[in-house]
């Protein structure tokens, strides 16, 4: 494919910002294309090339590119009534009606601007609510970038900053745990128990090639913070209103946690975040408690009215059994194609969510396998080769997936997220036609 546009912009960008980005994780090698316009389940390139996007702009974009027109309509109305006020709307209202509703935690909700402003808020609210500082997190879990949970440490030990210019302070308050060990959890709480303010988890390791939770495991992290009372933080803000339907990631496993943090799907594609959870909980904050959280944009009318109109619209068609059933065809075609052509590979993934991990082991029998993704079932032939943490992760062929596999794709026409670790996602634009597609894509680069 000619990218020589999208190289010349490249060069003009690396004048102006640091690396060519506005976000790491969009620096390919070696140079990213750049788009031109969203078109359904698609991008076009500045070049003209077409591809089939499963990054959906990490997550968002759960309609596909193009909104459908009621969605279209509120927001023009939106905009013409005026960008902003600096004062409470009736859509600040309806949306919070709307969650709180659906999502089993969520009794009261504060909006915010970002993933990253939420679990900055819900870890500062755990804190002011309990009385405690330090805050456990999992290892290869992604919370934004906040300098308390930018940290890397040994099991249940200290942590240490994982970024240049976070202070050795921050992360001595944040304690390490790997995902799916429970085991570890035990420990950790028996020797901090009445110091820890918050587990904060994602309900499925996300940004770690979504690695799904092994049974009990969320039911031991409940558990165990009711027990020492601590609080158990959801960081939804990849699953939220994507994994699980209306009801979220919680509502699919079954776990009520004491807060949980939304973003992405929640603004329908324009920046927003939330931290909801129980009433007396939430009221901590300002200004009926005395937890400090405030921002110009929170609120967001634009941003709101897109994510409000966009939940009601799959609320009211098929878009959860639509992304759901495209999920399972590629999934199981993916298992398919590795069985034969990479059988040590894993696929991961449930509903709209999916990926391929380039682990280095497998059984040789992979009869009676999980069909349509990784389900961490015990009675699998793949359950011991499965990952099931970041350190899993970390040891699969991360350099060959992200210098080889993924510029195959884009060869292929396939648009993946970029590297070995974060997640895909199906919208309700994608076909069947793209999920064959893709998997002969696939087929291809293998």
């Amino acid at each position: 494919m000619n990218r020589e546009r999208s190289r010349n912009l490249y060069d003009r960008a690396l004048s102006v910002t640091p690396g060519g980005v506005n976000s790491p994780v969009r620096a390919v090698r070696p140079y990213p294309f750049f788009v031109e316009r969203g078109d359904g389940a698609h991008v076009i390139d500045a070049d003209g090339n077409r591809y089939i996007d499963y990054v959906m702009g990490y997550g968002p974009l759960l309609l596909g590119h193009d909104l459908p027109q009621p969605v279209q309509s509120a927001l023009q109305s939106q905009l013409a009534d005026g960008p902003m006020y600096g004062a409470p709307t009736e859509v600040e209202v309806e949306l919070a009606e709307f969650v709180t509703r659906h999502v089993p935690s969520v009794e009261m909700i504060r909006f915010v601007n970002s993933g990253t402003e939420a679990t900055t808020s819900a870890v500062r609210l755990a804190r002011g609510y309990t009385g405690r500082d330090k805050i456990v997190v999992m290892q290869g879990g992604y919370h934004g970038a906040q300098e308390s949970t930018l940290v890397q440490g040994k099991t249940g030990t200290t942590s240490e900053p994982s970024s240049n210019g976070i202070p050795a302070s921050f992360a001595e308050e944040t304690i390490t745990l790997p995902f799916n060990d429970a085991e570890a959890a035990r420990e950790v709480f028996e020797k901090h128990g009445d110091e820890i303010a918050c587990v904060l988890t994602e309900p499925i390791l996300g940004n770690c090639a979504s690695v799904p939770p092994v049974d009990g495991y969320l039911g031991t992290l409940r558990e165990l913070t009711e027990d020492h009372g601590s609080l158990l933080v959801f960081d939804e803000v990849m699953t939220g209103f994507r994994i699980g339907g209306l009801g979220c990631a919680q509502g699919k496993f079954g776990i009520t946690p004491d807060l949980t943090t939304l973003a992405k799907v929640i603004g329908g594609g324009f920046p927003v975040g939330a931290v909801g959870g129980r009433a007396e909980i939430v009221e901590q904050f300002t200004p009926t408690g005395n937890v400090f959280q405030a921002g110009t944009y929170s609120g967001h009318p634009l941003s709101l009215t897109a994510g409000l109109e966009l939940l009601r619209y799959a609320a009211k068609n098929d878009v959860y059994d639509h992304v759901a059933a495209l999920g399972d065809r590629l999934r199981s075609g993916l298992t398919d194609i590795l069985e034969d052509r990479a059988p040590e590979y894993t696929v991961v993934g449930m509903d709209s969510m999916f990926k391929v991990i380039f682990t280095r082991d497998g059984p040789r029998d992979l009869e009676g396998q999980c069909e349509a993704g990784c389900r961490q079932n015990p009675d699998c032939p793949r359950f011991d080769y499965c990952p099931k943490d970041k350190g899993d992760v970390n040891r699969a062929e991360t350099e060959r997936w992200e210098r080889l596999f993924w510029p195959a794709m884009l060869d292929e026409g396939v648009f993946l997220t970029a590297n070995q670790f974060e997640s895909q996602f199906i919208s309700y634009a994608h076909t069947e036609e793209d999920i064959e597609e893709t998997l002969e894509a696939y087929k291809g680069a293998l």
